[in-house]
C-alpha cells in the first residue's frame, strides 16, 4: 500500500437514508473505512453503540438489532425500524482526507461538507437535526453560523423558512469515554422531547 494513500480524498460510499415521513434528520461525520464495517448501512462498525442504543430505547434490549453469532447488525430491521419511525440518516460530510490511518474523527479533514439543505428539501416533516459527535457538529455549527449547542442540548437554525432544532448528542463511538446507558438517557431526553419515543 502507497504510504501517502491515507491523504486521497475519499468519497462518501452510502447514498443519504431519507424516508419521506422523517421526522428527524441523524448526521454523523463520515463511515469508518470500509475494512470496520459489518454491514453495508450507517453505523457500520460492530463496536459502534448507535444501534444498542435504539434497541434500548425502543425495545428495552440493546441487542434488539445484534447478530452476535456473526458479529453483525439486522441490516433490514434497522431499516424497517428507521421507516417506521421517521429517523433519516447521513453524515455532515461528502468527501474526507483521513489523516491518519483511522476511524478517528480527530484525524478526518472534512473536504467538501454536506449539503444539509438539500437533504432536507426531501424531508419536508423533518422538525430537528442530531448531531452524533463533536466533528459533526462543528461541521453543521459552521455550516449554519450556530451556536455549537452543549451535549444533549440543541440551538435552533433556520433553512428555506423552516425552523430547525439542532441536537448535539454524545457521540456513539466506544472511543467516546461514556457508558452506553448514560449515552442513551442523552438520546432519550431528545426523542421524548421531539415525541418520537
Amino acid at each position: 500500500m502507497d504510504k501517502n494513500n491515507h491523504t486521497d480524498i475519499e468519497q462518501h460510499p452510502l447514498t443519504p437514508f431519507l424516508p419521506p415521513e422523517a421526522k428527524l434528520l441523524m448526521l454523523g461525520s463520515f463511515p469508518p473505512q470500509q475494512k470496520r464495517w459489518c454491514m453495508d448501512f450507517y453505523y457500520p462498525n460492530f463496536i459502534n453503540d448507535m444501534w444498542r442504543i435504539m434497541g434500548l430505547l425502543y425495545y428495552a434490549d440493546r441487542n434488539r438489532f445484534v447478530d452476535a453469532t456473526v458479529k453483525r447488525f439486522k441490516k433490514t430491521d434497522i431499516i424497517n425500524f428507521l421507516t417506521e419511525k421517521g429517523i433519516a440518516l447521513y453524515d455532515t460530510a461528502t468527501a474526507v482526507r483521513r489523516l491518519q490511518d483511522n476511524a478517528s474523527d480527530k484525524f478526518l479533514e472534512v473536504v467538501i461538507p454536506t449539503d444539509v439543505q438539500a437533504l432536507l428539501r426531501h424531508i419536508p416533516l423533518c422538525r430537528a437535526i442530531v448531531t452524533t459527535g463533536q466533528k459533526a457538529t462543528e461541521t453543521i455549527c459552521t455550516t449554519f453560523r450556530t451556536p455549537t449547542p452543549a451535549i444533549g442540548n440543541y440551538s435552533l437554525l433556520q433553512t428555506d423558512g423552516r425552523e430547525i432544532r439542532l441536537y448535539r448528542m454524545p457521540s456513539t463511538s466506544r472511543a467516546y469515554p461514556m457508558k452506553l446507558e448514560k449515552k442513551a438517557k442523552y438520546y432519550q431526553r431528545m426523542l421524548n422531547e421531539l415525541d418520537m419515543l
